[in-house]
């Protein structure tokens, strides 16, 4: 019959699908083979592909139900193993696979999503020895985030309280494993800073399988510890246990036990120190005053203390001769000063006006003013002549002018 009349390609491909899924074989496959060409379509969800391997290629999809629960990121060049179903694209008229499930191939996927992460958060600077905190020497408080069921909290318990009882333990008990596990370890780490509830923070938990420790490989746990401001101690499994809440956190202690013993010092060893350091100063402050009474000694032997009078008649010689040497030097000072009197004197009394009328000149006033001039003068002028010894009143009859200074006449 499909030879009498021809089919649509809609048709024709319908026809390959529909065989292709009645196919029982082709509906749950195992393939292994290396991606290229990937594609991440990050808003609807779905992964888009290629599988090839040496001689051969394949196109691949896998929808977001399927993708979202993939532990780790696939990557153009990587090795995978999947599982999925053939059909065909009809739009395309080109078979594909239907992906369900990916493994590495090799790898254990948490494994190679532990790796993904701790490279991204590597190269984001999560990770750099800058960034870290010290420890607070001797805590006040310290915050246990940890379940409230594991061995891991006794232990933490029981050691802080035999080294360093001093410390007040505030205890947030949470879940370590499962889907409840990140938010509440994430809400835990934020309250104790919101508050600034602790000077230390334990965080973890004892050991278990990959998938039992996973919730201390999430992101945003990590993000959480490196932005906490009060430091972290991450305490996660064994000592051969790594999780990226260790590389994120201030300190990684190998176990619970051993975050304990590195949260907080020793009592015993303070109270060891504080011994050490109180017979050290016995000895300290022994040898000095030793050193201080054998000095007292060696001035109680001093001549002046054994003979106090030696000391005064000493100050009384130096007493004297410092009196004699100021007053000679105030009698010479005094006479100095005469001298300089004598000699201003004289020049001041060559300077004195009255000096200078006893050679037999003359001050000529008219009122109230010194005449220094003839112009100041007229004929009838009453003038007032200061000799040396008095004064005359008089009349001015005439008046001439120096004619060499003036080159005036007579008035």
């Amino acid at each position: 019959m499909l030879e009498d009349k021809p089919m649509t390609i809609t048709q024709l491909n319908l026809y390959v699908k529909s065989f292709l899924d009645s196919s029982t074989v082709l509906q749950s496959v195992w393939v292994v083979g290396e991606i290229s060409n990937f594609t991440n379509h990050y808003r609807s969800g779905h992964l888009y592909m290629s599988l090839k391997d040496e001689g051969a290629l394949v196109k691949a999809v896998m929808f977001k139900s399927s993708a979202s629960k993939l532990r780790f990121a696939p990557e153009n060049g990587m090795r995978v193993v999947c599982r999925g179903r053939v059909s065909l694209y009809e739009r395309d008229g080109q078979y594909q696979l239907y992906l369900t499930d990916m493994q590495p191939d090799g790898v254990g996927a948490l494994s190679v999503a532990f790796e993904q992460l701790c490279k991204k958060l590597r190269e984001e600077g999560l990770f750099n020895e800058e960034h870290k905190k010290e420890l607070p020497p001797y805590p006040e408080t310290i915050a246990v985030i940890t379940s409230p069921t594991g061995a891991a909290v006794r232990d933490i318990m029981n050691i802080l309280g035999r080294r360093y009882p001093l410390a007040r333990i505030v205890f947030c008990p949470v879940q370590v494993q499962g889907a409840a596990a990140v938010p509440q370890l994430i809400d835990a780490l934020r309250e104790v800073n919101r508050r600034q509830a602790a000077d230390v923070i334990i965080i973890g938990r004892g050991g278990g399988s990959i998938e039992e420790l996973w919730a201390f490989n999430s992101e945003e746990l990590a993000r959480e510890v490196y932005c906490s401001s009060i430091p972290v101690i991450s305490a996660v499994g064994h000592e051969t246990d790594f999780t990226i809440c260790d590389f994120a956190a201030d300190l990684r202690a190998p176990t619970p036990s051993a975050a304990a013993e590195l949260a907080v010092p020793d009592q015993n060893e303070l109270l060891g120190s504080i011994r050490s350091y109180k017979t050290r100063l016995s000895l300290a402050l022994q040898g000095t005053m030793d050193r201080a009474s054998h000095q007292l000694e060696q001035v109680k032997q001093r001549r002046y203390l054994q003979h106090p009078e030696a000391l005064l008649d000493r100050q009384r010689q130096e007493a004297d001769s410092m009196s004699r040497s100021l007053l000679q030097s105030f009698t010479l000072m005094t006479e100095q000063c005469k001298g300089r009197l004598s000699a201003l004197s004289a020049r001041l009394d060559a300077l004195s006006p009255l000096r200078v009328l006893g050679r037999g000149y003359a001050v000529l006033k008219k009122g109230d003013r010194i005449v220094d001039s003839a112009a100041a003068l007229s004929m009838g002028d009453r003038v007032t002549l200061r000799l040396q010894d008095g004064e005359a009143d008089m009349t001015v009859t005439s008046v001439r002018k120096d004619e060499a200074v003036h080159g005036g006449n007579d008035i």
